[in-house]
């Protein structure tokens, strides 16, 4: 009797879900800000060459598109996530638990993660170490002892001579962008990774010394809106601004990359691996989704077609990084396929 009961509750369940999920005739995305102008481009293809209705993507961060995608399963949820990082352990365990079981990750390119400044401004040349003694809330101290003091630096010249004497403002991303992640992973332990006596840290410890941006107002976040920041350097030629390739892009009559260990945010140097700071980009969908609301697997196929995606696709000319042609065959079979992730 238990057994028949569960099975027609979990029936009962299964049925609702698909009578309001079918009430929804447009797919619901979510997410990073830097994936944002990629998946509006497909979105748009996606509804004049279809049937089915323009997906609505709304612009969240990473971290936070990530929260809501795995908060449930039905036509309040959304149905896929952006994300300029690959999901966290911590975050595949809380869809697990609320029952979003059947994830299948879509590896879709790469992306470099600009520091810059206006065009009117002069270029800067530094490297991950001048960015994390600039950036973050602890830096070893000026004396020279193994020891680390609350960020004594006022200007780019206090980190290093070579660089000018303008007060260091910086506006990036809030905690929950994966911009923010992907910077402090690439940029700020890079630099970190400079100094023996940090390197040697604990791997909590380290984390802490290098993830932790200074809350003095010189590192600003600026919210989850890039072209707001790239306004806002037009407006302060001395700032500096840290945002996806794809928008410095958009804004090269605007803005410039700085030097990053010998070179600048470009496509060549992203493509390559000579950009320090670059990172994987992604989204994720929600499979049990698939089959009740309309045109998920339509739009995965149009995002991973040659035409899209590939070398000379249109993505490619909005400023993403294809990734190799084997990387591109093996993860578009396994989006038709809709392999389930796992992180076990």
């Amino acid at each position: 009797m238990n057994k028949s009961a569960l099975l027609v509750g979990t029936a009962v369940l299964a049925t609702a879900f698909a009578s309001s999920a079918a009430a929804r005739d447009t797919i619901s995305i979510v997410g990073s800000s830097t994936v944002y102008p990629f998946a509006t481009v497909v979105a748009e293809r996606f509804g004049k060459t279809t049937n089915f209705n323009t997906p609505k993507i709304e612009s969240t961060g990473s971290g936070g598109g990530l929260k809501l995608f795995c908060s449930n399963i039905g036509v309040q949820t959304p149905d896929i996530t952006n994300s300029s990082r690959r999901i966290k352990v911590s975050e595949y365990e809380m869809c697990q638990k609320n029952g979003v079981t059947d994830i299948v990750e879509v590896l879709i390119g790469f992306d470099g993660i600009a520091v810059a400044n206006s065009v009117d401004a002069t270029q800067l040349d530094m490297g991950t170490k001048e960015l994390y003694l600039a950036l973050a809330k602890m830096v070893p101290d000026p004396d020279g002892s193994d020891t680390l003091v609350e960020n004594p630096y006022k200007k780019w010249s206090d980190v290093n001579a070579d660089l000018p004497a303008i007060d260091i403002e910086v506006l990036g991303p809030p905690p929950t962008s994966g911009t923010r992640d992907a910077f402090a992973e690439l940029a700020m332990e890079g630099g970190c990774k400079q100094f023996a006596f940090i390197e040697s840290m604990e791997d909590e410890a380290f984390k802490t010394t290098c993830h932790t941006m200074r809350e003095d107002g010189i590192y600003i976040e600026a919210g989850e809106n890039d072209n707001l920041i790239v306004q806002k350097l037009e407006a302060n030629p001395d700032a500096l601004g840290i945002f996806g390739f794809s928008f410095l892009e958009q804004n090269s009559d605007k803005v410039q990359s700085s030097v990053i260990d010998g070179f600048t945010a470009d496509f060549d140097a992203i493509a390559d691996g000579d950009y320090v700071i670059s990172r994987p980009l992604y989204f994720y969908v929600k499979a049990q989704h698939v089959g009740t609301v309309p045109g998920i697997q339509e739009y995965l196929a149009e995002f991973t077609s040659e035409q899209a995606w590939g070398e000379d696709g249109y993505l490619a000319d909005k400023g993403m990084i294809p990734l190799s042609d084997e990387e591109r065959t093996a993860m578009a079979t396994s989006v038709k396929n809709l392999e389930k992730l796992s992180l076990e």
